[in-house]
């Protein structure tokens, strides 16, 4: 099966900074992925290539088999919906609504109104006139009801308060249900997004450290804690991604303990606890920094 998005060694550079550097992912259909890493970390860049809205300095790129760049047959399968998306200056929310069909051939009108209920929006209203959680809205409204065989979200929905973000996951969960297609949401608000994600792609100063089933990453690094004297005899010669504590009480997140490896840290008195998946990507990214600015 060919995978829906397919890179090589893709990078792309302004001038010395590669922000995206040679990344090799292949992206299945009908799939929840997480695009996860801190600021600057080259999400936005990176889904920019993967539509078409910036050119590779180097690398390949199929989207559905083929190159996204000027390539309409691809781009009215994909909708971006990025929280710095721009309207004409007159656009009301009922205008952006009325012509998203000229953009996505599997548009939903009803669903899209029905969203606009669930939101409470004001459809007349100018887009340059509405509140940050408005405009949110709209986008969120747009990327679901497109119903594009890939849809991207570059925290779109960073406006929301938590109420309609739930409403936002509520919504996305039960439509992909009915109508699956492939998902990329990309966010800092990780704990939230958790249950939703069935794969992680990690990326850190441009580059995937990370691309994983969500379900294979979580049980793939525990807290080990104890006392002082214990942890660190438990950890010595393992990798410790982070380790903190207070008086003699420590807390080390270790990576990949075999059931054996579980039962003798019992055994030794300490205590297994999980990592969540922000937390997670914190110690992953803390680790990989820590091994740059060595290297550097």
């Amino acid at each position: 099966m060919t995978p829906v998005i397919h890179t090589r060694d893709l990078t792309r550079r302004y001038g010395s900074l590669a922000a995206v550097n040679g990344v090799s992912i292949s992206l299945d259909e009908n799939r929840i992925y997480g695009l996860l890493g801190r600021n600057g970390a080259g999400k936005t860049t990176l889904m920019s290539l993967l539509t078409g809205q910036e050119f590779a300095t180097s690398g390949d790129i199929e989207v559905f088999g083929t190159s996204p760049v000027e390539n309409a047959a691809v781009l009215q399968r994909v909708c971006f919906i990025k929280e710095s998306q721009r309207y004409p200056d007159d656009f009301k929310i009922k205008h952006v609504l009325r012509s998203a069909p000229w953009f996505f051939p599997n548009w939903d009108p009803d669903f899209a109104a029905a969203l606009v209920t669930d939101f409470n929006l004001p459809l007349n209203r100018k887009m340059k006139k509405l509140s940050r959680g408005q405009f949110s809205a709209v986008g969120v409204i747009v990327g679901l009801a497109s119903r594009a065989p890939l849809t991207f979200f570059d925290e779109p929905y960073l406006g929301l308060d938590a109420v309609a973000r739930q409403l936002f996951y509520d919504r996305l969960l039960a439509d992909y249900a009915d109508h699956p297609r492939t998902v990329v949401l990309s966010t800092h608000l990780i704990d939230e997004v958790a249950d939703l994600l069935e794969h992680v792609l990690l990326i850190d100063a441009g580059r995937i450290i990370v691309d994983a089933p969500t379900d294979e990453l979580r049980g793939s690094v525990v807290n080990v804690v104890g006392g002082r004297d214990a942890v660190d005899r438990f950890t010595a010669g393992r990798e410790v991604l982070h380790s903190d504590g207070i008086g003699g009480l420590v807390s080390a997140t270790v990576s990949r303990l075999t059931d054996a490896e579980r039962t003798a840290a019992r055994d030794a008195g300490l205590e297994l606890t999980a990592v969540s998946l922000q937390q997670l990507v914190v110690r992953l990214t803390e680790s990989t920094n820590n091994e740059f600015q060595e290297s550097a």
